[in-house]
């Protein structure tokens, strides 16, 4: 898919896994993060931003960008990684770190994309529920931009459904293990993954 770029946000706690950093976290011989670039550019995105802290190690050829100050949530993470986006790149792919199969969830995207109708901002795939998730989603980019440029106080504390909130975004019901993320110990395990090390202190 041509005229494509894409948002991939990994700054959360991680609260529920004791603070483990999800971008870290490897599954298949490959970590999360790297699993969603891989995914994105494999949909013809030509510029990657991460929005989160820098990991090491971290795909080649990505851009960096943080929300201020750190942890105040996706929407103000969101909101940073659209004031650097391209602004000439029609779509913009946006996917949470912690998807468990992103290839499969982009794939649904595009192909629900192309059957969008041409007033329609965008579209997101839902649960088995139809609740969006907002976080696996292919917007028109400029609508993106407007909806996140909207957020008071630079989007601080604010919930991405308020970025979505005046624009016309379709919502697709997925497959449980099309949208499947890994928020607890027990996702980890059952999705096989495996959690990053800690990091020694050095000895004194």
């Amino acid at each position: 898919m041509s005229d494509l770029q894409a948002v991939i946000l990994t700054g959360g706690r991680a609260a529920r896994l004791g603070g483990v950093p999800k971008a870290l976290v490897r599954l298949e011989g490959a970590t999360l993060l790297e699993r969603a670039v891989d995914a994105a550019r494999a949909a013809g995105a030509a510029d990657v931003i991460v929005a989160g802290p820098e990991v090491d190690p971290a795909p080649d050829q990505v851009r960096w960008v943080r929300e201020d100050p750190a942890f105040t949530g996706p929407a103000a993470a969101l909101r940073a990684a659209m004031s650097i986006a391209a602004t000439d790149a029609a779509w913009t792919l946006v996917l949470a770190v912690d998807l468990i199969r992103p290839a499969d969830a982009v794939a649904r995207l595009i192909a629900d994309r192309d059957l969008l109708p041409g007033d329609t901002d965008g579209v997101c795939l839902g649960d088995a529920s139809s609740r969006p998730q907002w976080l696996t989603g292919l917007y028109r980019t400029a609508s993106l931009a407007r909806g996140a440029a909207s957020l008071g106080d630079e989007g601080r504390d604010h919930a991405v459904r308020e970025i979505m909130a005046d624009l016309a975004i379709a919502v697709v019901r997925a497959p449980d293990e099309v949208v499947a993320d890994i928020d607890t110990w027990q996702d980890l395990q059952d999705a096989g993954a495996v959690a990053p090390r800690p990091e020694k202190e050095d000895d004194r």
